[in-house]
């Protein structure tokens, strides 16, 4: 028997107000994508049937770049809080559970910045 309040055994636990941040974070990057994937899906059939110099001279072009990247990084970063999500609600033993959400982080930080040089070292 503990002496303790459910007050005081409730605190440190996190405030229930915690998810609401990653909940409009994850809705904001969804509506972002939106039009983001349209540009990246009418551009991409605009190439078919281009060849490698075709694309590399699109990619060169300054706000074809800087939209190719902002895309990248706002679907990993959308991909990486569903992924979080996903580990939080059905990964159940403690350990396992950090070092997954330590992992997904890194191989999206990894990816992020692998896609980034990409499209830099093909604009450039």
């Amino acid at each position: 028997m503990s002496l303790r309040s459910p007050l005081s055994r409730a605190r440190g636990l996190g405030s229930a107000k915690d998810g609401v941040h990653h909940f409009w974070v994850q809705r904001v990057s969804a509506v972002a994508l939106i039009p983001l994937t349209l540009w990246f899906v009418f551009s991409v059939a605009n190439l078919a049937g281009g060849d490698y110099h075709a694309v590399r001279h699109w990619v060169s072009a300054p706000s074809v770049a800087i939209t190719l990247v902002l895309f990248i990084l706002t679907m990993l970063y959308h991909s990486a809080l569903g992924v979080q999500v996903v580990i939080e609600d059905y990964v159940h033993h403690e350990g396992l559970k950090l070092l997954s959400l330590m992992g997904q982080k890194f191989l999206h930080a990894v990816v992020a910045a692998a896609s980034v040089y990409a499209v830099l070292r093909v604009a450039l």
